[in-house]
């Protein structure tokens, strides 16, 4: 079969001068590969601004180490969420997103991700909760998310899985490299993933965050036999893996629409970032 032909994204102005990097993906796109459009490579003003941003998301998820207790609902987490949001000059992005209720996502043991804080959900000793915040400030986002266990320790099993969902994080970015493909950094996660007996969710994904909440590119954690988009310097994007400690599969609960459980109710545990592509590798602009 015949390489299939990728949309031409990156268009350079007319009357402009071609700058190095321009000469650089184009050489890409001629070669049929999928290519960033231009608005994705963000000058240094943009930069700062998101990462400004993420110093505000870090402090959070900071401030939920010394808070998350068993006895607290999910609700109490929402609340401190959007008080230090609010009390630092921003915004939890989340809130009134396509009609998310919430300010943040409280993700409970067999939860994969985006569930909704609630007064009647309570913390248990042993429990492991994601919690995934996204901020605006002054115009421009981070997102990132963290596992908490709940209490002094949960069970080994549950342990493992937690610690290595962070490694499987780690290795992706270790993975995105400049002028790579997407497809480098899911293959990365997935094969540690397998090593270890976990599966990786491939019906969600990381995305290009920053001047928007969500953006291109489509950020896949696991190896789909396509190179995905090529990586340029200056883009910004999450990478966020969902392992399972059964099926990859997961299913959306039909009574609010966006909470997503594993479809045998296992453990899932989950680490996301936000990264910027330089000339050296992935740089984290929350932590």
């Amino acid at each position: 079969m015949g390489r299939r032909k990728n949309k031409k994204n990156w268009v350079v102005p007319r009357g402009a001068e071609l700058t190095e990097l321009d000469r650089r993906v184009l050489d890409f796109q001629e070669r049929g590969c999928l290519v960033p459009p231009r608005r994705l490579v963000l000058d240094a003003e943009q930069v700062a601004g998101i990462r400004r941003s993420g110093v505000v998301n870090t402090g959070i998820l900071d401030m939920l180490e010394g808070e998350v207790r068993a006895g607290m609902t999910t609700e109490d987490i929402d609340r401190l969420v959007r008080e230090f949001t609010l009390s630092h000059g921003a915004t939890p992005a989340p809130l009134g997103y396509d009609g998310f209720p919430k300010s943040c996502c409280t993700s409970l043991n067999e939860v994969v991700c985006h569930g909704i804080p609630s007064e009647f959900e309570v913390l248990e000793e042993g429990d492991i909760l994601n919690v995934d915040v996204s901020t605006i400030l002054g115009g421009y986002y981070s997102d990132a998310s963290r596992m908490y266990i709940v209490g002094d320790s949960t069970s080994p099993e549950k342990e493992r899985l937690v610690r290595v969902a962070k490694e499987c994080l780690d290795i992706g970015a270790q993975a995105a490299r400049p002028w790579g493909f997407v497809q480098d950094i899911g293959r990365a996660i997935a094969a540690h993933a397998n090593r270890n007996g976990y599966s990786v969710v491939r019906d969600l994904c990381g995305h290009g965050v920053g001047l928007k909440f969500h953006d291109e590119p489509d950020v896949d954690h696991y190896d789909t036999g396509e190179q995905g988009m090529l990586l340029v310097p200056g883009m910004v994007f999450t990478i966020e893996p969902m392992i399972n400690m059964g099926t990859w599969e997961v299913f959306v609960d039909e009574e609010d629409g966006w909470t997503v459980v594993t479809e045998d109710e296992l453990p899932s545990a989950q680490w996301e970032h936000t990264f910027l592509m330089t000339e050296d590798g992935a740089e984290a602009l929350t932590w």
